[in-house]
């Protein structure tokens, strides 16, 4: 970083806010630590304010990244209706799914009465989209197959 004298400026607070973020997710920081550290990161005027948040930190946090997921032969059967066009949207969809139906459920029991099904709002438009893409082969990316 430069000189710890020097005002810093919005892009050097969200870099920080990243690195943060980074070493959180990594399990260096708890979360309640990583509220503290970005408050104050985002109150920062200066370089050294903003190098003290990460001292005690590693200087880099290696990215890590699963493994691409091997692709179907062009001649199968789940190749060609789109099942593998992708399947983190479907796994979006149902980790969505669940959630929203976990905090309905919650707050149902909470109150001891069915509350309004509201999930249906998130999870039916969404999965429709989801159903029509699979069924037509189409892909999200409009731009992906057309030739350049």
């Amino acid at each position: 970083m430069p000189e710890p004298h020097l005002r810093a400026a919005d892009a050097d607070r969200a870099a920080v806010a990243d690195v943060l973020g980074r070493h959180m997710s990594a399990g260096r920081l708890t979360v309640a630590e990583y509220d503290e550290r970005l408050a104050r990161a985002y109150a920062a005027k200066t370089y050294g304010e903003l190098e003290s948040l990460t001292a005690d930190l590693p200087a880099a946090v290696p990215d890590h990244r699963p493994d691409p997921l091997p692709t179907p032969s062009a001649g199968s059967t789940v190749a060609r209706h789109g099942w593998d066009g992708d399947p983190h949207s479907w796994r979006s969809w149902l980790t969505t799914s669940l959630i929203v139906v976990t905090i309905w459920a919650a707050t149902s029991l909470a109150s001891w009465e069915f509350h309004y099904f509201w999930p249906v709002w998130v999870i039916g438009p969404w999965g429709a989209v989801l159903l029509a893409q699979t069924l037509t082969g189409a892909k999200g990316d409009a731009h992906h197959d057309r030739p350049a």
